[in-house]
């Protein structure tokens, strides 16, 4: 029931489109099942008054509101989908708080790094400076930005009083905009299935005045412990019903090579990965225009393997190689 009365506008939003879309789509049903009961109680066999005309085959009128009717609650369906998906775009930032108050341009949207693991969640504050292991809050009426990966498998990061859910998966960021409109605790899960412990991945998300969160973020800094690379590692072994954890400080750019997937000691980044890839295809690309363009000749054999000699260009990207272990 949270879903059709949440706490949360793009929440209030979304559950708005589900009702509209429903009344719309029972235009149609509700005639029809109507329909179909009454033709099987009118045309009944002991019915003997009822009018049978085999020779009728067409009617203008009928075809009208057979086909018209539906054509046009499809229109009007794909118009209110079309707009309320751009609306409520997960990407796009708020616009308003809820439908009587604007964003204030002056305040800066509460940015929270979701991390979902086998089977907890991590959540990580870059403002705060603090992270916490099964535990979310936001001060209510203050835009909320996540960013999300998963350290794994991919899981959906779904609060159901707060908005939609939005998929987690490895090696890529989802994001998520949103407001808490009203003070309380509400439930958090994964929507999406993800192993033994998939059913206890859960958390509770606290909407809270600006003093109870200013208290929150201050129990967590005097009462957690460090979250370093060494201590996320162990932490995202798989495990279930993982207790509430409070992190009082996390190590700089750890979400990042989260989601570049180099926590390890001598792994290479995805992103480092990305750019000797974009490298290889910029050098690639000039040798082809040198080559292959106007009356130059066809590269030889000796040619093709003078480009791929070492140079003084390739010392940095061997320097890489050997930081990663060859």
């Amino acid at each position: 029931m949270v879903v059709l009365h949440p706490f949360g506008d793009i929440a209030a939003q979304q559950s708005h489109l589900v009702v509209v879309s429903t009344y719309l789509m029972l235009l149609i049903i509700v005639p029809v099942i109507a329909l179909t009961l009454f033709f099987g109680w009118r045309y009944r066999e002991s019915n003997k008054d009822a009018r049978y005309d085999p020779e009728w085959h067409h009617s203008t009128q009928l075809e009208l509101v057979i086909w018209g009717a539906p054509l046009v609650i499809i229109i009007a369906l794909g118009l209110l989908t079309w707009i309320n998906t751009h609306t409520l775009d997960p990407y796009r930032q708020l616009a308003r708080i809820d439908a009587k108050r604007t964003v204030d341009a002056k305040v800066k949207p509460l940015e929270v790094d979701v991390v979902a693991l086998d089977w907890k969640w991590l959540f990580i504050y870059p403002e705060q400076g603090i992270a916490m292991v099964n535990d979310l809050a936001a001060p209510v009426d203050r835009p909320i930005e996540f960013k999300i990966t998963a350290s794994n498998v991919m899981n959906s990061f779904y609060v159901p009083a707060l908005a939609g859910q939005i998929y987690a998966m490895p090696g890529m960021e989802t994001k998520l905009h949103a407001v808490i409109n009203q003070a309380g605790d509400f439930d958090g899960f994964s929507a999406n299935y993800s192993g033994a412990g998939f059913s206890n991945m859960r958390f509770k998300f606290h909407g809270m005045n600006n003093a109870q969160f200013d208290d929150w973020v201050k129990t967590a800094k005097q009462n957690g412990t460090a979250l370093n690379a060494a201590d996320y590692l162990e932490l995202a072994k798989p495990s279930i019903k993982d207790p509430v954890r409070q992190y009082a400080s996390v190590a700089p750019n750890l979400y990042n090579t989260i989601l570049n997937r180099c926590v390890e000691p001598g792994k290479m980044c995805t992103s480092e990965i990305a750019a000797l890839d974009n490298e290889a295809r910029r050098d690639l690309a000039e040798a082809a225009a040198r080559y292959g363009q106007g009356d130059a000749a066809p590269m030889t054999l000796s040619q093709a393997q003078q480009l791929c000699k070492p140079t003084d260009k390739a010392q940095p990207l061997a320097s890489v190689s050997k930081r990663a272990g060859g």
